[in-house]
């Protein structure tokens, strides 16, 4: 009876002890959910405004709307182009695909582009918390953690910016792959099938954006803590065994090192991509030193770190100091950082989270800190999106020990942990809204820089493209007196004065163009323009031709060069011409008008009519279209329906020039 009794306390107690993990397992899985619910409503309330944001004037244009191989959608033939070709000066074939996949849902509304941003980054957020709750086993310090990159001000540009894609894109990547390797190094087993699937997430994510290549080291971090797979005795977590798998012949860092094989074998073909990608890129009309780099690689490191707690006059390009870093900033700043490292080392036994927040941070940002310098900016806030978290675990799992030294509880954290949550939360809102248009941007970050000419530079295009061109030619000046060789600057403000009818100043303008840069491709044209207008052809055309040597690619080069070939009746060139503009840019409405022109001038009728026809498909609102069309239409003898189109043409644009005279010798009227 009594053995009979003993067996059954122990089946009870043994059904009572599952029931107990199912209860608990059902309640973490409850808390990881609101949790997730939880990041996701911040991220929503920080950015959802930027639905109301339109394209900016900064690599938008590029990445989405201006280039057809995007705008066309997902296709077969784009999504081989993505996989085959540079793209903005990278190899991101996915951040590329996800950009055309955004046109085949969305077409150019704004909008939708900005909505897939938001959703992305709230994914990486939620996913960060459970790859450091499947890391760490902590629950809120990881959900503390995901929150703070969640709804940082410095996550702003990469949000807002729909060019930022590639930031967002290649998080959740990031992210899932940290997950993957958590359930690869905790597993009670080795797993072939969890190890490939942490290699195949690192690929994908290096091919949303290469800064992704110094992932295998935040995981050789992670082997150090919190996975403790540093230690030659580790233990199955479920039955206490040591874990034979887990137990190398060699040094276990050895093994750790080996293991990650694959993985740097996937960071260094990737930065040799990027390097090839982006050897236009490197050539940047800055011409700095490499201590000038690494002195401001080391101020960049203090200025991520500064931010981080106070995220305040944030841009979206600081421009280099002007006469670079002085030695007496950099050497105390390389100092502080020396001390802080110094620090993290000796207290690395007892703290291990500090070195390895603190090494995470300095290593995922050396592929950012401008050592090889692209492009003009000094630093870049989307360049703290990943890098950053190293801080947040620091501090996090720092004020957590300090606490609890203290004497304290941990439940007295959640109080200032919320408050941070909350003022964070409402400064992104505050930030995401000077992205609201190009023109609030660049005046932004005018205001919070100095001696920005690229800003001055943007925002006066801004001005020029919404017809303001006597404000543009002030911000031109501005950009040119701050860095008077800023060829582009040139250019623009000549097309500025050409707006105001002041073409001698602006042929000025283009002349020192070219006197900095013999090949400009644009100010040639430019010129072309200018002496077009000024009645000078044949040195237009000189002009024109120079720039389709240099930039045979450019629909507007061949374009230009016929019509000023068209003022000299030459319409055999000028047809060859637009037929060039047309291979390259089929749906150039302006381009099928003029070649309608040239052909019914050459006695070509019929295929007149079919490329004027075709310019009033893409554009039925375009009222020289419907004025030509009419006029080889009553050459025909079509009266009614030229006389629909004169009509027509009046409608669109009333003092049209002897549009309304043609029509009353047709007996028509306008409508």
């Amino acid at each position: 009876m009594r053995a009979r009794e003993v067996k059954r306390r122990t089946k009870t107690s043994r059904v009572g002890a599952t029931s107990q993990r199912a209860s608990s397992t059902r309640r973490e899985f409850l808390i990881e959910a609101a949790i997730s619910v939880f990041l996701a409503a911040i991220v929503w309330l920080a950015f959802s405004q930027t639905l109301n944001n339109e394209f900016v004037s900064y690599d938008d244009g590029e990445y989405v709307y201006e280039n057809p191989h995007i705008t066309n959608g997902l296709t077969f033939r784009g999504i081989q182009w993505a996989f085959t070709h540079v793209h903005a000066a990278n190899w991101h074939p996915l951040t590329t695909i996800s950009h055309m996949l955004d046109c085949q849902l969305y077409g150019l509304q704004p909008w939708g582009h900005h909505l897939t941003n938001i959703l992305l980054h709230a994914a990486a957020a939620i996913l960060l918390f459970l790859a450091l709750r499947k890391l760490t086993g902590s629950l809120w310090p990881s959900a503390f953690v995901a929150a703070l990159f969640a709804i940082h001000p410095l996550r702003v540009e990469s949000v807002a910016w729909v060019s930022e894609r590639k930031d967002v894109l290649s998080g959740v990547f990031f992210m899932l792959t940290l997950l993957a390797y958590a359930r690869y190094a905790r597993s009670d087993r080795h797993s072939s099938g969890k190890y490939i699937t942490v290699v195949a997430l690192f690929a994908l994510g290096l091919m949303c954006k290469p800064t992704l290549v110094t992932l295998p080291f935040v995981l050789l971090l992670l082997d150090y803590w919190p996975l403790a797979r540093f230690s030659s005795n580790r233990r199955d977590g479920r039955t206490g065994r040591p874990l034979s798998w887990a137990r190398p012949a060699v040094a276990p860092y050895l093994h750790l090192v080996a293991e990650k094989i694959p993985l740097f074998a996937l960071s260094a073909a990737s930065c040799v991509a990027t390097t090839l990608a982006q050897k236009q890129a490197l050539e940047t009309h800055l011409t700095l030193t490499f201590i000038a780099r690494a002195a401001n690689a080391v101020v960049s490191y203090a200025t991520y770190l500064g931010q981080m707690f106070y995220p305040a006059h944030l841009a979206v390009l600081y421009p280099y100091p002007e006469g670079n870093l002085r030695m007496a900033a950099v050497i105390p700043t390389f100092l502080l950082l020396l001390a802080l490292s110094a620090v993290v080392f000796v207290w690395r036994r007892k703290y291990p989270f500090l070195l390895v927040g603190w090494l995470w941070y300095l290593g995922m940002l050396i592929p950012m800190l401008g050592l090889v310098q692209v492009g003009p900016q000094a630093r870049a806030d989307r360049y703290t999106y990943l890098p950053q978290i190293g801080l947040y675990l620091l501090a996090t799992w720092g004020a957590i020990e300090l606490f609890t030294r203290w004497g304290f509880g941990r439940k007295i954290l959640a109080v200032p942990a919320l408050l941070v949550i909350v003022v964070l939360t409402a400064c992104t809102y505050h930030e995401t809204s000077y992205w609201k248009n190009s023109e609030t941007l660049w005046k932004h970050a005018i205001d919070n820089t100095s001696n920005n000419d690229i800003a001055h530079y943007n925002l006066g295009s801004v001005l020029l493209r919404k017809r303001q061109p006597d404000a543009a030619v002030v911000e031109f000046r501005k950009a040119l007196q701050i860095n008077p060789d800023y060829g582009d600057a040139d250019v623009d403000a000549g097309s500025a004065l050409m707006v105001m009818g002041r073409t001698d100043q602006a042929i000025s303008y283009f002349q020192k163009a070219l006197q900095i840069k013999p090949d400009f491709a644009e100010a040639w044209g430019n010129l072309g323009s200018a002496l077009l207008q000024k009645g000078q052809v044949d040195e237009a055309i000189q002009c024109y031709q120079k720039a389709v040597a240099i930039k045979p690619g450019s629909a507007d080069m061949h374009y230009n060069l016929g019509r000023a070939l068209a003022r000299k009746a030459n319409w055999g060139g000028a047809i060859a011409c637009y037929q060039a503009a047309l291979r390259i840019q089929p749906n150039a409405a302006k381009v099928h008008n003029n070649m309608g022109v040239a052909l019914a001038e050459v006695g070509k009728t019929d295929e007149a009519l079919r490329q004027l026809r075709e310019a009033l498909r893409i554009n039925p609102n375009y009222p020289d279209a419907h004025y030509n069309l009419g006029g080889v239409l009553a050459h025909l003898g079509q009266r009614e329906e030229a006389a629909a189109q004169l009509a027509e043409a009046l409608r669109l644009r009333p003092d049209y020039p002897g549009a309304e005279e043609q029509l009353r010798e047709l007996g028509g009227s306008p409508r």
